[in-house]
């Protein structure tokens, strides 16, 4: 069967692409250098369920892989080698013999591509059977791209293993921690009362310098509220010809339930679509989404790229797998259910002409949808406000270290693959590459574009969640602080203090939070007598006996110390999230202010989930369920 038959046959015919639609993906086959069909299904003319349907009309079967069993052929390395031709191509070669090269392709009627790839194996192709382009695409990734796949999970322990966090604690920081709990119960031993009130006043001075920290960060940051480092003249000046490719990084595992949405959020966004490189980072044992995307009945805007198994199961090692096939000057991330500002490219474009090229990182905002559908979104609204649109500028203006954002970070390509990508072993890979962005002299700054989110309506998944990124947090801080002194020396005085009361102050807080607070409810339960009125010893009073040796250990002036510093400390992040909600004009959020205190309660078990995890699965990445929510996108603000 002659080649134009089947473009006109299958395409024209019976899938039917007009001739408009046909030219223009045939002028992008030319230019991009993929297969006609990659074109058709990956920007937006053809639907893979609509192409399935076709080929079953035109009687062809289909032909279905044992993936268990694929093995590569004689001339392996020069698919290896060129494994991005193979891709573009959609063709797997599945048997070779001295006199016969044996194919599965996607597209019969791509004599270009079918033409490459006998260049490249020096052979021509005597039989061929047609396959869907996904299965196509998970038998070259799951049988050549272990190069990659390796250089995904291992690329920064091999390159710098101080910063991996493969190692959860290293041998001098348990030896450390050994000698200092060591000497804490000597002296607790000999010296019970002094050792007791001085460490209750070191966590009550750390607790309260850590959310102080926090509350002038965001009175700083609150200074460049109505900022733009943008304006209308400049974005309107920009012409699409002079745009570069913008690689787009989308990781899912069993998401199912959000790709529809997915789609349709991309498709909004104001950029050439040709100078997209949009890829759908799909896991190749995740059958829940790779079957969704399989069977999808609409027109899809991404390219999926299948990552072979392997652990850990992270975002960051699927996201360094996916850098391998990038093709854009930059890259961003964005999870399933985001719905960035339709022109928040172009604004990062516009920004990166303008500032030096020791800016690596834009970080771009992060606020919710669904914000006002029940408490718990209410309440992480409220963080994530006063987090994004005020602390993290705080950080950028003090010119300090920031911990990126999971998502809506964008690179300069060439300087992410110069720091290595991300720690396939960190489970807040993103804070972690920030810091180590600043530790190598480059610099992260903010923009004040929106990608908006669903919030966690749901209480344990927002637990999963966040004990994930408090984990996170502690072992970035371990991996930093293996060489507390080689940090100060790459951060200076200034980042170095940041980075304890950002980082380590965080997860610290949450974890000191509920001790000092049961003890002070205690005291405080003594000092009132309630005691006596529940129970009763030969007409003594209980509670005056139990004070009487508590207050060796608690002294008046040291219970006024806590009730100082938890009202206080309280009241001041109260406040910070009061004004949280003025940038955004959410002012129906304030009174739900009040509710913070136990939201940090919340904080508090997560923590000590994370904590758990840390020691026992530090690399486990505990799965959030998206989709959950019924509320439907609002206007950005």
């Amino acid at each position: 069967m002659r080649l134009e038959y089947y473009r006109k046959s299958l395409f024209q015919e019976k899938a039917k692409l007009n001739t408009i639609q046909i030219e223009e993906i045939e002028r992008l086959e030319r230019k991009l250098k993929q297969s006609f069909l990659k074109i058709a299904l990956n920007f937006g003319y053809l639907s893979r369920s609509a192409w399935r349907q076709t080929l079953i009309d035109s009687d062809i079967e289909l032909y279905q892989f044992d993936y268990n069993s694929l093995l590569p052929i004689e001339k392996s390395k020069l698919i290896q080698e060129n494994l991005h031709q193979f891709l573009d191509a959609l063709i797997f070669p599945i048997k070779q013999t001295d006199d016969q090269l044996h194919v599965i392709l996607c597209d019969p009627s791509d004599g270009i591509n079918i033409n490459r790839i006998e260049a490249i194996l020096g052979q021509k192709i005597n039989s061929f059977e047609i396959a869907e382009d996904l299965d196509v695409l998970k038998a070259l990734h799951v049988t050549y791209g272990a190069e990659y796949l390796d250089k995904a999970v291992f690329g920064i322990y091999d390159s710098d293993r101080e910063s991996c966090a493969i190692e959860t604690f290293t041998k001098p920081q348990l030896y450390f921690l050994g000698i200092l709990f060591s000497i804490g119960l000597s002296f607790f031993f000999f010296f019970p009362i002094g050792t007791a009130i001085t460490i209750n006043i070191v966590l009550n001075l750390l607790l309260f310098i850590s959310i102080s920290f926090k509350f002038v960060l965001t009175l700083y940051g609150s200074k460049f509220e109505v900022a733009k480092k943008i304006n209308p003249d400049e974005l309107e000046a920009i012409d699409d010809k002079e745009l570069p490719f913008y690689t787009i990084l989308l990781p899912v595992f069993k998401e199912s339930e959000v790709i529809h949405k997915l789609v349709y959020n991309l498709k909004n966004l104001d950029y050439p679509l040709e100078k997209l490189d949009i890829k759908l980072l799909i896991e190749s044992d995740d059958e829940m989404t790779y079957n969704a995307v399989k069977n999808m009945n609409f027109p899809c805007v991404f390219e999926p790229v299948i990552i072979p198994y392997a652990q850990p199961k992270t975002k960051p090692k699927a996201c360094n797998y996916g850098l391998y096939f990038s093709k854009g000057k930059y890259l961003t991330i964005y999870d399933a259910e985001d719905i960035p500002d339709n022109n928040q490219l172009k604004l990062v474009y516009t920004l990166f002409k303008k500032i030096s090229e020791e800016y690596v990182v834009v970080q771009c905002a992060l606020n919710y949808f669904n914000k006002k559908e029940n408490i718990l979104t209410r309440l992480f609204t409220l963080e994530y406000s006063y987090w994004f649109d005020y602390m993290l500028p705080g950080l950028d203006n003090l010119d300090v270290p920031i911990p990126l954002g999971g998502t809506s970070n964008h690179f300069r390509f060439d300087k992410l693959m110069e720091l290595g990508g991300w720690d396939g072993f960190n489970v807040t890979e993103d804070a972690d590459l920030g810091l180590r962005a600043y530790a190598k002299s480059y610099k992260v700054t903010v923009l004040d574009s929106t990608t908006l989110e669903e919030a966690n309506n749901d209480f344990f998944n927002w637990i999963r969640q966040r004990s994930r990124w408090i984990k996170g947090y502690m072992q970035t801080f371990l991996v930093h602080m293996r060489n507390p002194l080689k940090l100060y020396k790459k951060v200076g005085l200034k980042g170095f203090l940041s980075f304890q009361f950002f980082i380590g102050g965080t997860f610290f807080t949450f974890l000191v939070y509920p001790i000092l607070l049961t003890f002070l409810l205690f005291i405080l339960f003594l000092y009132t007598g309630i005691l006596d009125k529940m129970v009763f010893w030969n007409e003594i009073e209980i509670s005056e006996i139990i004070l009487d040796n508590v207050r060796l250990f608690f002294p008046d002036w040291l219970v006024i110390l806590s009730v100082f510093n938890f009202v206080v400390g309280n009241l001041m992040m109260i406040y910070v999230n009061m004004i949280a909600v003025f940038r955004r004009k959410a002012y129906s959020l304030m009174l739900f202010s009040l509710i913070n205190p136990f939201y940090w309660l919340m904080h508090s078990v997560s923590a000590y989930k994370g904590l758990i995890q840390l020691i026992t699965k530090p690399f486990y990445w505990e799965k959030t369920n998206h989709g959950l929510t019924k509320a439907t996108k609002g206007p950005v603000q």
